[in-house]
Order: structure tokens, then C-alpha cells, then sequence
């Protein structure tokens, strides 16, 4: 637990850690506080853009877009290793994701699976976005690994944290499988090693892609269950509302693993951004706008 670092604590610490820093135009001020509060911090998250081109990739994290207002992360990454300074104060980078999570990172453990969206986490973590398709096929240069590492160790360093203070996106919400292709064990080693202490125990499994079986999740839909008082009636409804939040289509405050009727209509705006109109556009997932979810959001349907 530790109070935020100032923005001019924040720069040296990266570069002290020799990180090549850009500072972009009003950075320091640019934040969401307004919505809510930041602090206090606990770990460093890092996360893939899915875009091509650093121009255009600074702009996108700056100011975000429909839906998801930026600025959406502290740093982002190219793919030079160039740290690119685009906001600071609250972020919309990490979304709603696990309490479990939270306490482990703040424990310094190894994270457990994510399986809830339930807490804050662009209260309680710098955000970093990494130049990258995110699509398995697209390289990480060495440069932009290195500047990985060393933008973790500064901060760690500057908290007096460990390794395990850093965590990946699809650690932390459930669907995300970002930065995908990064070998993480690594980067933990090495950020591990820059701060003097031994490689984290227990090395993190491979991700795996969370699994939403269609049949169950109709049935929650048809159901509509009401949030107060109600049981989830399953699991994977808290996948598919995390990937709508992440549209910009469902209000965080909806992500509670109920699919009643604004969840029912967020997913209709889903449909509708597809080109479905009329009855095709009820609300009740189908497998070609499920799976066109889950391909955005890394999720696999099954029947």
C-alpha cells in the first residue's frame, strides 16, 4: 500500500532507471480523478494495444474513444522502447477485476486464477500499454521488453516493492489475454534481478482462454435475474460482461455476473454494432456474436 507518486517523482524514477522517456503535452494533469479516487497504489499493470504505428497508438491512449474516455493508461511503449507519457492520476486501463488478485499482488504472491470483476483497478494500479497487435504473431522487439522491464523495476524500486508487484492485464480481469506473446516469467526475473532480489517463486502458467458455454449463458439471460438477493446463476456471465464494459457498451457498475436487462441491453448494442437489427438484436446471445466477443476479448464459446 503506498500513496501515488508525484509526477516528477514518477519521471525520474523511470529515468534514473534508464527508460527513454517522451512527455507528452500535459500529461501530468491529464487523469479521470474525477470519477473517482486513485490511490492508494499497489502494483504496476501492463497491458497490449491491438494497434499498428506509435502515432497513432499515442493518440488512442491519450484520448480514447467512444465509450472509454482517455486517458487510458500513465505510459505507453513502443515498440522502439520509447516510454511515451500520456496522463497521470486515475487511468482507464485496468477495469474492474479480482479481489483475490488484488490481495495477492499487494502480498507479493503469485496471483491466482481471475475469476470475478468486482473491484477497481484503476484505483490501485500504473498502467502501461505496450505497442502490439496482440494477436500472437506480432514480434516484441528486445528494446520494448527491456523498457517493460525497466518501467516496472522504477516503480517497483521507488515503492519499495518486489517482482510480483507487477501483473498482466488477463491476471487481473476476467477475458482479457493481454500482452499476449510476452514471455512474463522473464520479464519477472529480470525486473526481479534490476532490484537485487532472487527470480519470483512458483513461475505463472501458461494462459489459458476462459471458456463460455453458450446454452448457459442464454438460460442466465432468459432468466434475467435481478442483482440484489440473487445468486450468479453462472460463472461465465462475468466473462461476457467484462468484454461488454470493455466495449464501452456496459457501465462497470452492471459487472456483477447478473444478465438482467441492462446487461441484456448492452449486449443488443453489441448485436446491433455488428449489423444485426430487429429481433436479431434482442439481447440474447448467439454463437456468431458471442464468438465475434470472444475473439476480441480472448474467450472461447462452447455449446
Amino acid at each position: 500500500m503506498a500513496a501515488p507518486l508525484s509526477a516528477s517523482t514518477f519521471l525520474k524514477a523511470l529515468r534514473d532507471e534508464g527508460a527513454t522517456v517522451q512527455e507528452h503535452a500535459g500529461w501530468t494533469t491529464h487523469n479521470r480523478n474525477r470519477q473517482g479516487p486513485w490511490g492508494p497504489m499497489h502494483g504496476v499493470m501492463i497491458h497490449h494495444t491491438v494497434t499498428r504505428g506509435t502515432a497513432a497508438t499515442v493518440g488512442i491512449v491519450q484520448r480514447g474513444y467512444s465509450g472509454l474516455p482517455g486517458p487510458l493508461c500513465h505510459g505507453m511503449i513502443a515498440k522502439d522502447g520509447t516510454v511515451h507519457l500520456v496522463g497521470y492520476g486515475r487511468a482507464n486501463h485496468a477495469g474492474l477485476g479480482d479481489d483475490d488478485v488484488l490481495r495477492a499482488v499487494i502480498a507479493e504472491a503469485k496471483p491466482p486464477t481471475d475469476n470475478e470483476a468486482n473491484t477497481d483497478g484503476n484505483r490501485h494500479f500504473y498502467g502501461f500499454e505496450c505497442e502490439n497487435m496482440g494477436d500472437g504473431k506480432d514480434p516484441w522487439p528486445a528494446e520494448q521488453i527491456e523498457a517493460i522491464v525497466r518501467v516496472g523495476a522504477a516503480i517497483c524500486r521507488a515503492h519499495g516493492w518486489g517482482a510480483r508487484s507487477l501483473l498482466r492485464h488477463l491476471d487481473w480481469q476476467p477475458g482479457k489475454i493481454d500482452p499476449r506473446g510476452l514471455d512474463w516469467d522473464d520479464v519477472l526475473a529480470r525486473v526481479a534481478k534490476r532490484l537485487g532480489s532472487k527470480p519470483p517463486a512458483n513461475p505463472l502458467p501458461p494462459a489459458k482462454r476462459p471458456i463460455v458455454d453458450l446454452s448457459r449463458l442464454v438460460a442466465a439471460a432468459r432468466s434475467n435475474p435481478a442483482a440484489s438477493g440473487q445468486p450468479v446463476t453462472y460463472a461465465g456471465v462475468r466473462t461476457v460482461e467484462a468484454a461488454l464494459v470493455d466495449e464501452g457498451l456496459l457501465s462497470k457498475t452492471y459487472s456483477d455476473g447478473h444478465f438482467g436487462t441492462t446487461t441484456i441491453t448492452a449486449y443488443a448494442a453489441w448485436q446491433r454494432r455488428l449489423g444485426y437489427r430487429g429481433n436479431d438484436a434482442d439481447g440474447i446471445p448467439g454463437r456468431t456474436s458471442l464468438e465475434r466477443l470472444g475473439d476480441r476479448h480472448g474467450f472461447t464459446v462452447t455449446s
